[in-house]
């Protein structure tokens, strides 16, 4: 039976959904393990190791194809991490001020919630397989090509309610209380609540396409030994392509610097001037990097794609490429000057995201150009993996490279790891078609 309400009812409130656990395990977890006053290398560690389960999730996606629905899996996710952040909000440590204010507060004490967030980001990781299909079952492509503009838009907004609001919530709360455990407490208690009510209210929202079955193959359902053996051959195509080492090495490779500089931007915002940071206050920094900061990224992405369009892949890399790289220096300069002006610590962020936006607009056209050919979907999900890995390995020594040399010398060798980008990018160059993604 045909569902009566429009895309307009549930696509923005679906990819809205899709953000929250995503940035919440992986960016809110950052601010406030610095704020319990985790140290960094520790904190570094343990939240890039939650980008595992993006990492991996090509390993199950094929079976969320072949058990029950997409609508179903999409609908158990969500009330999975419901109840995980219900969980977090009860069982958020409250360590002493002292503890705090020491900067060496242990890890262990955060087991319970290091736990749920591994849930969470696993059951998010599961999500994204199935509303990124039930999108394309419940959905005309014309309408998906329409709402493609939409989702994006609300997964940004997304990302701007979980850095931004939420942390301005946190510090503000921290403000009035004078207790940061406490006013984590109840930023995820609010988080919980309203992803709770948008979960409930996808149970009658979202549709029941009657595309949405077991894959079938000549009519019939697939069976687990049938997936397997196609998955098997996804990868052995993905890994007998042309030039897949080179490709693999410039996915790793290209982000270096932004993986290293995006683990430290908070904790270096945050953190003392002894201890060569900004001191800036939590709301402070829901608003410079969480608001502005991800304004500025998605301006960037924008212009990035109207730029790719008309360039093409080809002649738009080295642009591209330096846009990745030159902004990193906006953070050697607030670490040399420690400024306090917000206009220009503000402005710098601004640039260094705007940079980041623009520049990772060729790395996705990149994946989508080595993704061609008959696996197209299947091997770009595995470039996304790669994607994750990329963001996860240099996190994981981030935070003890930073203790061991400082902020000043920790963005300097951002600087250097520039090199990388620029070297891959001359490699990988040669092998794009002159006219590939430039529109006619």
């Amino acid at each position: 039976m045909k569902h009566p309400q429009s895309p307009w009812w549930w696509v923005p409130t679906l990819y809205f959904a899709e953000g929250i656990p995503y940035f919440i395990v992986n960016n809110i977890s950052v601010t406030m393990f610095t704020k319990m006053g985790v140290p960094n290398g520790e904190m570094a560690l343990f939240t890039s190791l939650l980008y595992l389960p993006w990492t991996i999730k090509p390993l199950w996606s094929p079976f969320v194809d072949i058990i029950k629905t997409k609508r179903w899996w999409i609908l158990a996710m969500q009330l999975l991490m419901s109840a995980a952040f219900v969980l977090l909000t009860l069982t958020i440590p409250h360590p002493s001020a002292a503890v705090i204010a020491s900067g060496h507060t242990p890890i262990n004490l955060f087991t319970i919630t290091l736990l749920l967030f591994i849930i969470t980001a696993f059951a998010s990781a599961t999500h994204d397989i199935a509303a990124d299909g039930f999108y394309m079952l419940a959905l005309s492509e014309d309408k998906q090509s329409f709402f493609v503009g939409i989702r994006s838009t609300f997964y940004r907004l997304s990302s701007i309610f979980g850095q931004g609001v939420l942390v301005y919530i946190a510090g503000s709360l921290e403000k009035s209380s004078g207790n940061i455990p406490l006013s984590w407490q109840v930023t995820m208690g609010i988080t919980a609540a309203l992803f709770t009510a948008i979960s409930l209210y996808h149970t009658f929202a979202l549709p029941k396409p009657g595309r949405d079955a077991q894959r079938t193959a000549d009519g019939k359902p697939q069976t687990f030994g049938e997936v397997l053996s196609e998955f098997g051959h996804t990868f052995y195509t993905y890994f007998h392509k042309p030039g897949v080492w080179l490709a693999i090495v410039f996915m790793l490779l290209y982000r270096l610097p932004e993986a290293f500089l995006l683990k430290m931007v908070n904790p270096f915002l945050l953190g003392t001037t002894a201890t060569g940071g900004l001191a800036l206050d939590t709301d402070t920094v829901g608003i410079v990097y969480g608001t502005i900061g991800v304004i500025a990224l998605t301006v960037g992405g924008i212009i990035g794609g109207i730029a790719a369009s008309r360039w093409g892949l080809k002649k738009a890399l080295w642009p591209m490429a330096a846009s990745m790289t030159l902004p990193c220096a906006t953070f050697v300069y607030l670490s040399i000057c420690l400024p306090h002006d917000l206009v220009v610590i503000s402005t710098c962020v601004a640039v260094e995201q705007f940079g980041y936006g623009f520049g990772f607009t060729a790395y996705m056209l990149y994946m989508m150009h080595f993704s061609e050919g008959k696996y197209v979907t299947a091997h770009y999900a595995i470039c996304t993996a790669f994607m994750a890995l990329s963001m996860m390995l240099p996190g994981l020594v981030a935070g003890y490279i930073e203790e061991a040399i400082g902020y000043r010398d920790f963005f300097w060798m951002v600087m250097a790891c520039c090199l990388a980008t620029v070297v891959m990018t001359m490699l990988v160059r040669r092998k794009i078609e002159p006219e590939y993604g430039k529109k006619h």
